[in-house]
């Protein structure tokens, strides 16, 4: 019998997730205020933790 790969902690992932949906809140808030670095550098922080999520859901599906 082979036994499954652990999972990574799920954890991780609503942590992830809850600091993609800040940065887009933040991202939003600030972009209506007119404050345009701040509303940049949000963005920009909510493109990270995007791709992070990518390549953490890639490299969790197995290999053919």
């Amino acid at each position: 019998m082979q036994r499954d790969q652990p999972r990574k902690p799920a954890l991780m992932d609503l942590l992830l997730r809850g600091l993609r949906i800040g940065a887009s809140t933040v991202a939003i808030v600030e972009l209506l205020r007119s404050d345009w670095l701040g509303g940049g550098l949000a963005s920009l922080a909510w493109l990270v933790f995007v791709q992070v999520e990518r390549r953490r859901a890639a490299a969790q599906q197995p290999e053919p």
